[in-house]
């Protein structure tokens, strides 16, 4: 029930994260990149086009789940991903 819980709060921080910065809103309205990302696309491979900020803000409330986040950063060190093409990975591991 714990870990459900964390996972919530967790997605919810990161949705509230998007949609309270008005600048991150604005900026990926007017990207190309943004534009680019068919309708279809989970989640997931969305995670590959946030901002850096956005993605800060998810690691840290993932990190408040000390053991699951060591286990997701190590699988994705132990598959070489790094930078944003860990992020789908890592996102995926924190909330399934």
């Amino acid at each position: 029930m714990k870990t459900s819980k964390s996972r919530m709060v967790a997605v919810a921080l990161v949705v509230f994260a998007v949609i309270a910065d008005p600048q991150i809103a604005s900026s990926q309205a007017t990207s190309p990149k943004a534009q680019a990302v068919p309708a279809s696309s989970t989640t997931s491979e969305q995670v590959e086009t946030w901002t850096k900020k956005q993605w800060e803000t998810a690691q840290r409330a993932w990190a408040k789940d000390k053991t699951r986040w060591s286990n997701c950063q190590k699988q994705s060190g132990d598959k070489h991903l790094d930078g944003r093409k860990s992020w789908s990975f890592l996102y995926t591991c924190m909330t399934s």
